[in-house]
C-alpha cells in the first residue's frame, strides 16, 4: 500500500461538534481547561465552540465565555462555528479569527439542519464571508450529508462536488467534506474524493468521518491514498450531529493518532496528552467514552482521570 501522505493536520472538533451533542451541558470551566490541554497535546486547530441559538442548541450557549478566556497559544487556531450574519457579529465582539460555516449537498438535510435550502443558505453566507474577510478572519466550510443523507438516502456525488466549488468561491480557504450520519464505505470514499479532485485540489479539501457503523478509520486510509491530509476527529470520539438520528461518534482523535503513527505518519500529536484532554470531559458526560483506544487504555490499567480539583 502506497500512501503519499508523509504528514497529516487533524482539526480537532471535540469542543463543538462533540459537545453539542452531549445531552448534558459541560462547565465552562471545564471546556476551557479541556481546549487548553488539546492544545497542549499538539492540536493546532480546535473548534471551539459556536455561535448559534441557545434555544436550539444550548450546550454552546457559553462560547463567547469559553473563547474569552482560553490562554490563546499563538500557534493554535481556535474556529467558531456561526451561521448568520448575527453568529458572526457575535464572534467579532468576542475577538474570533476564524470561523466555519456551514451547508448541505442534500435538500432535505439542509432545511431540517438550518431550515434553508441550499441556495438560501449561500445568500444567507455570501455577506456573512464578505465582512469576516473584511475583519480578517479565516473562513472554513463544512458539506454535511456529501455520502448520505438521512432523509433522502444516496447523495449525488455531483451534487458535493458542486457544494464543495461553491464554498469555495465564497473563499472559504478550506472545506471539510463530512459524512454526517456514518454510511461511507472506502470504495465510496473515493469514488466522491476522485470526482471532487478533478476540480479542487488535494490542499483545499478535509474530511469529516462519523464511525457510526465503524467504518471512520477504513474511510480516513482510503482518503490517505487519495492524497488529502486534513480530518477532522473528535477527542474521544464525543458527538455526532443532533439533527442526524442516529448518527452518534464522530472519528475519535486518539484512534486516528494512534493508527497514523503506527503509519510513520507525522501528526505532531502526543497521545498521553490527548487521553488527559479527553479525560477532563469524561466525568461529566452520561456515558463513557466510545473512543476504542480511550477502551483499551482504560482496560490497561490507565483510567481516566477524575474531574479537575480545580472545578471543585
Amino acid at each position: 500500500m502506497k500512501i503519499p501522505v508523509e504528514s497529516v493536520k487533524i482539526v480537532e472538533v471535540g469542543p463543538r461538534d462533540g459537545l453539542q451533542n452531549e445531552k448534558v451541558t459541560i462547565p465552562t470551566e471545564a471546556k476551557v481547561e479541556y481546549i487548553t490541554t488539546l492544545a497542549d497535546a499538539g492540536l493546532r486547530v480546535i473548534e471551539a465552540g459556536a455561535f448559534v441559538s441557545p434555544k436550539w442548541v444550548p450546550q454552546m450557549a457559553d462560547t463567547a465565555d469559553v473563547y474569552r478566556n482560553i490562554p490563546k497559544d499563538p500557534g493554535v487556531e481556535y474556529p467558531v462555528l456561526v451561521p448568520n450574519m448575527k453568529g458572526l457579529e457575535r464572534a467579532i465582539e468576542a475577538g474570533v479569527k476564524s470561523i466555519a460555516i456551514f451547508t448541505a449537498a442534500s435538500e432535505t438535510f439542509n432545511k431540517r439542519n438550518i431550515n434553508m435550502t441550499i441556495e438560501e443558505s449561500f445568500a444567507n453566507y455570501a455577506p456573512v464571508v464578505a465582512r469576516a474577510l473584511e475583519e480578517r478572519m479565516r473562513v472554513r466550510g463544512y458539506v454535511s450529508t456529501a455520502f448520505g443523507c438521512p432523509y433522502e438516502g444516496d447523495v449525488p456525488p455531483e451534487k458535493v462536488l458542486e457544494v464543495c466549488a461553491r464554498l469555495l468561491d465564497l473563499r472559504c480557504y478550506e472545506v471539510s467534506v463530512g459524512d454526517t450520519i456514518g454510511v461511507g464505505t472506502p470504495t465510496q470514499v473515493q469514488g466522491v474524493i476522485g470526482m471532487l479532485l478533478q476540480v479542487i485540489p488535494a490542499g483545499k479539501l478535509a474530511m469529516h468521518f462519523h464511525d457510526t457503523r465503524g467504518t471512520a478509520l477504513a474511510n480516513t486510509l482510503a482518503a490517505l491514498e487519495m492524497g488529502i491530509a486534513t480530518f477532522d476527529a473528535s477527542s474521544g470520539g464525543l458527538g455526532g450531529c443532533p439533527f442526524a438520528p442516529g448518527a452518534s461518534g464522530n472519528l475519535a482523535t486518539e484512534d486516528l493518532v494512534y493508527m497514523l503513527d503506527k503509519m510513520a505518519i507525522e501528526t505532531g500529536v502526543n497521545l498521553e496528552r490527548l487521553v488527559a484532554a479527553s479525560s477532563i470531559v469524561a466525568p461529566y458526560l452520561d456515558h463513557p467514552l466510545p473512543g476504542r483506544y480511550l477502551q483499551a487504555c482504560t482496560r490497561g490499567g490507565l483510567p481516566f482521570a477524575t474531574k479537575s480539583t480545580a472545578l471543585q
